[in-house]
């Protein structure tokens, strides 16, 4: 036989989940999240700082491939985690609707996260290439490519470091 003790827990986790339930259908899908941040500057500050300590742990395994002291499958693992890292906050930056005075920083900022991305992105394919014993002419064109899209993050990170408001 049931206890009650039983019993009324078993009843507490089925309104549980019936509520639950019922609030997915009853709360709309389509509900803008917005970010809201009161000190721009502050808030550009810790973004800034968790970029920089992204790029450098990235440089640090990108360096360690180049040398074969980490496998391209470990690189792709590391790569994966970061970038799935800059994509979060290049979606709080989305969100966070800053002051007019702000935007273009913001913006700015968002492009150099955006191309911080694409760079670890083709660091992933360079990786894959040294996996399959592509030949350093066939890799030459990638390795122009990280080359590019790292400078073009350094020079949306100098941009938007200059639209910042006096």
């Amino acid at each position: 036989m049931a206890s009650k003790k039983g019993i009324t827990i078993t009843a507490i986790i089925l309104a549980a989940i019936t509520g639950a339930s019922f609030l997915s259908w009853v709360i709309p899908e389509d509900v803008e999240t917005t970010f809201v941040v009161s000190d721009y500057e502050n808030y550009l500050d810790g973004v800034k700082n968790i970029h920089e300590v992204l790029e450098e742990s990235i440089e640090i395994e990108y360096n360690r491939l180049q040398t074969g002291e980490i496998s391209p499958q470990d690189y792709t693992a590391v790569t994966e985690v970061t970038s799935d890292q800059v994509t979060a906050q290049i979606s709080e930056f989305i969100t966070s609707k800053p002051s007019e005075e702000w935007q273009t920083s913001y913006i700015k900022y968002m492009e150099a996260l955006k191309s911080f991305n694409s760079y670890i992105t083709e660091t992933k394919v360079l990786a894959s290439m040294i996996e399959n014993g592509n030949t350093e002419e066939e890799m030459s064109e990638t390795l122009a490519k990280i080359g590019r899209l790292k400078s073009e993050s350094t020079e949306f990170v100098k941009a938007s470091d200059e639209s910042r408001p006096g």
